[in-house]
Formats: structure tokens, sequence, C-alpha cells
């Protein structure tokens, strides 16, 4: 049987009409979702992402704030940013963009963003609250994932789910979700041992450790759900090998198309969820 692909944009344009409609609904009553989106420095990439999803507010009726900050901006002066938009009323979603040079504390801004306002998920705060199973904005791209496998009936409980990455805001998120839905959960990182062995025993693989292709088709047990949450542009792939993985995976997300999209989506989702909270 030919993997199921797991089509991230697909759903995700499905998911835009729903909050367009809510949005819609919360603009009559005077709330207009709004998005702040910081960005600190000159990097390319950095920037294509914060405009694809400030595009995302604009194409579903919420407003966007753009902040864009020098590169030699400092810790103090980020932290100062940060305080503004937490004391607006008007913003009911901050968003700084990773990474941000080297001279800022990247952790200290992250956690001075109020939790309420968190809809990227990238707090202390936060991930303690989603970890114990508590209300909270999740990390956007395993939360997308998350909606991901639901909606496509993907069978979680009791499953053995290995996550190859450990990043504050994707790989430790993303097991701390899965193990929240009751599957049993191995995390893979650089130093682990027989990586190919712990693959191979997998029922669900999550690539999430940003090295192009790491992970190979052959690792991957018969069955398995595969999920690819890598992206490389030069080299126009993720972090599994997917050629032939039709053959092998039961489903499977594509690079690109699969896990991208959910994300930028779910940050618009956490937007409208923060905003409908003032209503």
């Amino acid at each position: 049987m030919e993997s199921k692909i797991l089509d991230g944009k697909g759903l995700a344009q499905i998911a835009e009409q729903e909050i367009k409609s809510k949005v819609s609904e919360l603009k009559n009553q005077g709330v207009t979702p709004t998005l702040a989106t910081v960005l600190v420095g000159v990097d390319p990439a950095s920037a294509t992402y914060v405009k694809m999803k400030q595009n995302a507010c604009s194409r579903l009726g919420m407003e966007s704030i753009a902040i864009e900050l020098g590169k030699d901006t400092t810790t103090d002066e980020l932290l100062k940013t940060i305080q503004q938009l937490n004391d607006d009323e008007k913003v009911h979603g901050i968003l700084l963009q990773h990474p941000v040079p080297t001279q800022v504390d990247e952790r200290a801004c992250f956690d001075a963003i109020n939790v309420s306002k968190d809809v990227d998920g990238v707090t202390c705060l936060g991930f303690g609250q989603m970890t114990m199973g508590e209300p909270a904005y999740g990390s956007c791209t395993p939360a997308g994932i998350m909606r991901m496998l639901e909606h496509y009936q993907i069978e979680i409980s009791g499953k053995h789910a290995v996550v190859v990455g450990r990043s504050p805001i994707l790989g430790k998120p993303m097991a701390m979700m899965l193990l929240n839905k009751n599957a049993t959960v191995t995390i893979c990182h650089s130093r682990t041992e027989d990586l190919q062995g712990h693959i191979k025993n997998a029922d669900i693989v999550v690539g999430a450790v940003g090295v192009p292709q790491l992970i190979k088709k052959d690792w991957i047990k018969k069955g398995a759900v595969v999920i690819d949450a890598g992206y490389h542009p030069v080299e126009k792939c993720g972090d599994i090998e997917l050629v032939g993985i039709e053959n092998i995976a039961s489903a499977h997300t594509p690079v690109p198309g699969g896990v991208g999209p959910m994300t930028i989506n779910t940050l618009i989702l956490n937007t409208l969820l923060a905003a409908q909270k003032l209503v």
C-alpha cells in the first residue's frame, strides 16, 4: 500500500477558511487580531519567513505590526521593545524571529514575552505549562505537526515515537506533545549512539535535527509514519531521505508542502485564539 501524503499545505488552506471567518466575527465585535513581528538584523532567510507570516495575516484580515531592529541591537534595547509590545493592548501576539544576532541574549528576550502573547510558544513558562498539560500556546512547528497528525487520524497512543533533534522550540516540545498523547518517546541528538537502531524501532519518526537527509530511508521501519520538520533551501530537501519513502512509510510529510505551512498556520491560529480571549 502506497504511503499516505500528509499534505500540510492543503490542510493549512482549509484551516485558513475557518480562521478567516472567525477573524471577521471578532472584527464585528471591535477586535482585530494583531501580530507583532520583531526582526533583528539582516538575515535574508529570517526576513523571508517574517514576510510570509505578515502576508498570512493580511490574507486573513488580521493586522501585523513589523518591528525591524538593526544588527547592532543590544539585549537591553530588544527587551525594551518587547516590553512596549507587552504593554500595547492592541497587540495580541508577539513573534521574535529566530535567530537573533550573537550579542543578544535570545533566551532572555524570548522569556520577556508575556505568556499571554507568546503565540510562537518560545517562553520557558509556556513550555512548562504545555509539558504539564496546562493551557499554553505550543511551539508552532510541533503544534502544527500535532494538528496534522490529528487531522489525518494518525494513531499516537501506545506508539513508539523517535524525535531526532532537541532544540527548545522544536525537538523538546515535540517530544513532550507526543508524550502527552501517550506515545512512548525517545529523543535522539548529535551524540546519540546507534541512531539507526533507534529509528529502526520507531512507529513515528520526526526529523528535526537540521542536517540535510541525515536520516536515511533504509533506517525507516516498514509502515512507520515519517514527519520531516527540516527544510534546506540550498539542497532542496529536509532532514530525511524521502525519495522512495512512499514504498516504506504508511504516511509521510512532503518537503516542501508538509510541516512548513502548518507552522505558519498555527502561529496565525494562536494569534486569533489570543485575541478571542479579550471578547
